[in-house]
């Protein structure tokens, strides 16, 4: 059995991230073995729990893996650790659009039957915050709010009214915390900036976030909750047996660029023979010794798109490894990457597509469904998948689109070639993670 407890919200906004980073913090630093989830596909969030965990981050997501891997793929990434701390995404309640919350925080809590924590952010409130939370405990009978963490408190007056008012919903007050700018993660287009373009501000800000939470929260409390959690029934996700031949290197873009990786594809990827072998386009200036496959996930490279641009000779060798049919996996930050340039700048061109910031973003969850069979699926395959970018690509599709989804094809797809603006979490498709292994080890 996993002790285990949910860090969720009303909304947005509340301090979720921080809460739940600096309990995995502060528990890490009384010697307890910590494991950090997150509901959704979010790749920034993650970044800092595997700061303040120490282990790799996780994500749990009902749409993007099914409803029957959640607490596998649970147990599979809390198999080291005493307790694991899932953070919630958005409202505690809120799901994808138009399916009575499917996939939402409730939704991953009542599958992992984990009691709720809510975070509430009472700068601008006192009394009503219990209105709010008892609203919240009773909305949904099949979930356990077993407490409550009060955030941005302004005094200990307004903190002792809030206290005074829940007392009579019998909800326990695990922690309350005053408002602070000592502690603060800046944010930019797409939300917060991912810790590792920020490894040492964010490693200096762990202690001081890791004593916030221990001033102002019960831990020990904390602790009873997440342990009091019921017997979770489960195998823990596996990603297959282990290859027994020949080992291959892939080159996987890493750095301050592109920042955005599951873990569990590493791990699919491992089990298929395939290691990983990280390059920081911005810094690196030739692929790895015998590199024999691409792999280029998410990031910003938005952001560093001159210092992508500068780097010629490893763009010359990429253009060329793929031209000559080198398997390469390029997902949103991959995509833009591959293009001929990125707003105005040289890029790989390895696309006859220009990318481009633009004001409006596209964001949320897509079924998509292949055309013919391609490196990385089968002809017709669906997939489930995530959408999240502020950038456009033109033309958008290739000869052969990668994907089509809403009756639009997107992407680019050949024999050896998958560039799509869709993040797939390998775990819920793992024939993906198969079909390029053997391009891969067969190339």
């Amino acid at each position: 059995m996993v002790a285990r407890l949910v860090i969720a919200a009303p909304g947005s906004g509340h301090g979720k991230t921080t809460v739940a980073t600096g309990l995995m913090a502060a528990l890490r630093a009384r010697g307890i073995r910590v494991s950090g989830h997150k509901v959704g596909p979010d790749f920034i969030d993650p970044s800092y729990h595997a700061l303040a965990t120490g282990l790799p981050p996780r994500n749990l997501d009902p749409f993007l893996q099914g409803e029957e891997r959640v607490v596998p793929l649970l147990l599979h990434g809390s198999a080291t650790a005493e307790i694991a701390v899932i953070e919630g995404v958005m409202g505690l309640f809120d799901g994808a659009l138009g399916t009575e919350g499917y996939a939402s925080t409730a939704h991953v809590a009542r599958l992992l039957r984990a009691p709720v924590v809510l975070v509430v952010d009472a700068s601008a409130a006192s009394r009503s915050v219990a209105a709010t939370v008892l609203g919240f405990a009773h909305y949904d009978p099949r979930l356990e709010l077993a407490g409550v963490i009060l955030n941005k408190l302004g005094s200990q007056r307004h903190e002792d009214e809030i206290r005074a008012a829940l007392a009579p919903t019998g909800i326990p007050v695990l922690g309350a915390l005053r408002r602070t700018d000592d502690i603060h993660a800046p944010s930019r287009h797409l939300g917060l900036v991912p810790a590792t373009e920020r490894a040492a501000e964010s490693q200096r800000l762990l202690p001081r976030l890791a004593d916030w939470i221990t001033a102002g929260v019960d831990l020990d409390a904390v602790l009873r909750v997440g342990r009091g959690a019921p017997p979770l029934a489960g195998t823990p996700w596996s990603p297959g047996a282990a290859h027994s031949g020949p080992r291959a290197v892939v080159a996987a873009a890493a750095g301050q660029a592109f920042t955005f990786r599951y873990t569990e594809t590493v791990e699919l990827l491992a089990a298929h023979g395939v290691d990983l072998v990280e390059v920081d386009p911005l810094r690196d200036k030739a692929l790895p010794d015998g590199c024999a496959g691409l792999y280029f996930g998410g990031g910003f490279p938005e952001v560093h798109a001159g210092e992508l641009s500068a780097n010629a000779p490893l763009r010359e060798e990429l253009a060329l490894v793929v031209r000559q049919g080198m398997p390469v996996v390029a997902e949103c930050a991959g995509l833009l990457y591959l293009c001929r340039e990125l707003d105005g700048l040289p890029m790989v061109g390895a696309l006859d597509a220009t990318a481009r910031m633009t004001r409006r973003g596209a964001l949320g969850y897509r079924t998509a469904t292949a055309g013919p069979a391609n490196l990385l699926a089968s002809a017709g395959q669906r997939v489930t998948g995530h959408e999240f970018h502020r950038t456009v690509v033109e033309p958008r599709y290739g000869t052969t689109p990668a994907w089509h989804w809403d009756d639009e094809p997107e992407g680019f797809a050949t024999s050896t070639l998958h560039a799509s603006y869709l993040h797939v979490h390998w775990a819920g498709h793992p024939e993906l993670a198969r079909r390029f292994a053997a391009a891969v080890h067969n190339g």
